[in-house]
């Protein structure tokens, strides 16, 4: 075994009503408090009123430089010293940019890997975590994606003091998700269970919360689609994508989203939507090329682990079998119906190949596999 290190937020809190915490816990940290949410702040009217009413910075779409960069500026016009992210991964990615950023004189682009400088963070502002969806982990994760379109990329900020220093997971605010967001952001928690399983880097902590988040999302993530009133369903999904996030954090992903980084900032689709229609063939090519070129690779046995965990039956037919039928039944469209045109694959496939969530599959693609992947995923 491998040395390695493990980070997660200050203090994470999961239950029903623990949402209700939010003033207490905000209180404990600042005076001056910002509400980061999505274009409907009033669907989260209780939880901001209970603050008493403080800025609300809309985070309309998923974040890019230029929404990042008029976030900071209204939270440091505010002089924020708590910054409270309540939404989706988007939402919670912008917040905790903004209580990255906010308390220096710095832009985004100065601290963004790949299209930036890459510099490190300021002192951070404490940032409250509350996810309103099932899906990305971003609460549990010490980075921001944020999309450059002049680059036509998404990168991130990255950093320890990204982690937020609360995270209040409470399955009861996902139960408003439309069955589309559900389907897409379940299919990315469970994609980040399952790529750290057979991550090059993964290790017995992060082994765990793949293992539980995969369990609980082959029992829920159907239910939750077709009844989003399942409490007990949501509450599945709500702990595995936390427990994703926990996983991808310490233990990198892999190919799915290696292309979801690069597709997310040359199409106009949501990131969930890109990691599920990926999935099936990026199973289907990394077990072939796994048995055709390093057959002794531990991720094999994982791969049949995870159709286990999924279905009852171990092993890469039931995990394949079980993961076409659900993107069918749930309704995923495919990379063309997002809006990949075919001249776009060969851009895509170079700049996933160097993308650093590739650096987490289990074994290198080659450039006709990558491509193979893009189109069986259109």
């Amino acid at each position: 075994m491998t040395a390695f290190t493990f980070a997660a937020p200050g203090r994470f809190t999961f239950g029903a009503r623990c949402a209700e915490d939010l003033p207490e816990v905000v209180r404990g940290l600042g005076e001056r408090p910002v509400v980061v949410t999505g274009s409907r702040p009033e669907r989260h009217a209780d939880l901001i009123d209970a603050l008493g009413a403080p800025p609300v910075l809309p985070a309309a779409h998923e974040p890019d430089v230029a929404l990042v960069r008029d976030a900071v500026a209204a939270a440091r016009a505010a002089h924020a010293d708590v910054v409270v992210g309540i939404g989706g991964g988007a939402v919670i990615d912008a917040a905790k940019a903004v209580a990255a950023l906010v308390s220096g004189q710095t832009d985004p682009l100065d601290h963004m890997e790949v299209v930036g400088r890459g510099l490190p963070l300021p002192a951070p502002t404490p940032c409250v975590a509350v996810p309103t969806t099932a899906g990305t982990g971003s609460e549990m994760t010490a980075n921001a994606v944020i999309a450059s379109p002049e680059h036509g990329v998404k990168a991130s900020i990255r950093g320890p003091s990204m982690l937020p220093r609360v995270a209040l997971v409470d399955p009861l605010l996902t139960l408003g998700c439309p069955p589309d967001v559900t389907a897409a952001s379940g299919l990315d928690a469970l994609t980040q269970c399952l790529e750290p399983l057979v991550s090059r880097f993964a290790n017995p902590l992060t082994d765990g919360f793949s293992r539980e988040g995969l369990r609980r999302a082959g029992t829920s993530l159907r239910r939750a689609y077709a009844d989003g009133s399942d409490v007990a369903a949501r509450t599945d999904m709500a702990l595995a994508a936390s427990l994703s996030g926990l996983a991808l954090a310490n233990a990198k992903l892999g190919a799915v989203h290696g292309f979801a980084g690069v597709l997310g900032g040359m199409i106009a689709a949501p990131h969930g939507a890109i990691c599920a229609a990926l999935l099936h063939a990026t199973c289907r090519v990394n077990v072939r090329a796994l048995r055709e070129r390093d057959p002794g690779n531990r991720a094999l046995t994982r791969f049949d682990e995870a159709g286990e965990l999924l279905t009852g039956v171990r092993g890469v037919p039931a995990l394949l079998e079980w993961l076409a039928a659900t993107t069918d039944e749930l309704g995923i469209p495919g990379l063309r119906e997002l809006g990949l045109r075919e001249d776009q694959i060969d851009e895509a496939c170079v700049k996933a190949g160097a993308s650093s969530s590739m650096k987490g599959n289990p074994i290198d693609l080659t450039d006709d596999e990558l491509r193979e992947i893009l189109n069986a995923s259109r």
